[in-house]
């Protein structure tokens, strides 16, 4: 959330501007006029024992790996709703904090990689969905089928889904694996239910998304301001389940068989 991350760069900024103006100025000033250096106030020495310690957590959680919460299940049955992901900071490039500007490029999305990003339409929150379409390609969606460039996927018929994290509402859904190329992966699908039928040609610089359960997902299909992901909005890949825990305190939803999982 940007609020949080504003709060921790500010936090920041503020402490080690303290402990350096101490330790160049203030502290001299201090042991000129009473001979001693244990007479640090309050500000300052909570600075210089808070300091290290927030910008090691604001240079890992900005430039390495970021935790976040699976909040909904439109990543079914990949990403269940009380998922705890990490999420590699520095797959699409270098980015400041609060701003989200890529100041070094490092690489791009590839097709199917999972990517948390800020929907254009909804700046102050992050989301998380597959990658479909890259720049230039040709995406439709007709009858719960994907085309890319004019090839239809291929998909593999697994069964009814059995587990848990089905919206209310819906009895069963079908699992399916879709032959993405280079990225094949499960996807849900509700066969009395097609979403967000179009064809969309994907502009340079941004990127098509879709979520996993393809029937309870707002992703590109639906957004009415653009149907596509800018770049810029890119905020990492995720790529390990750390945690399943439905609320904060694990009260009947822990799941410890997901810890550890990558994320396909």
């Amino acid at each position: 959330m940007v609020w949080f991350e504003t709060i921790l760069v500010v936090l920041t900024l503020f402490t080690g501007a303290v402990w350096l103006l101490d330790k160049l100025f203030l502290a001299k000033r201090r042991a000129a006029r009473s001979g001693l250096l244990d007479e640090e106030p309050v500000v300052v020495d909570y600075s210089r024992a808070f300091f290290p310690v927030l910008a090691i957590v604001l240079i890992l959680r900005s430039f390495v790996g970021e935790p976040f919460k699976i909040p909904s299940s439109s990543m079914m049955p990949n990403l269940l709703i009380g998922d705890f992901i990490l999420v590699n900071k520095f797959a699409y490039g270098l980015r400041l904090p609060i701003t989200n500007q890529k100041f070094v490029d490092i690489g791009e999305p590839k097709r199917g990689d999972v990517v948390v990003f800020k929907p254009p339409h909804d700046p102050e929150n992050n989301w998380i969905k597959r990658v479909i379409g890259l720049p230039g390609d040709r995406i439709s969606f007709e009858g719960n089928t994907v085309s890319i460039n004019g090839q239809p996927l291929a998909y593999q018929t697994l069964g009814t889904y059995t587990g848990r994290g089905l919206p209310m509402g819906v009895d069963s859904a079908a699992l399916l694996e879709e032959q993405l190329p280079g990225r094949p992966h499960k996807v849900l699908e509700v066969l009395d239910r097609v979403t967000g039928e179009g064809d969309w040609v994907v502009p340079q610089g941004h990127y098509f998304v879709m979520g996993d359960n393809r029937d309870n997902s707002e992703d590109g299909r639906l957004w009415t301001q653009t149907h596509f992901l800018p770049e810029q909005n890119l905020r990492g890949k995720a790529f390990l389940i750390w945690l399943n825990c439905e609320d904060w305190f694990c009260k009947g939803s822990f799941q410890p068989s997901r810890i550890g999982d990558s994320i396909q």
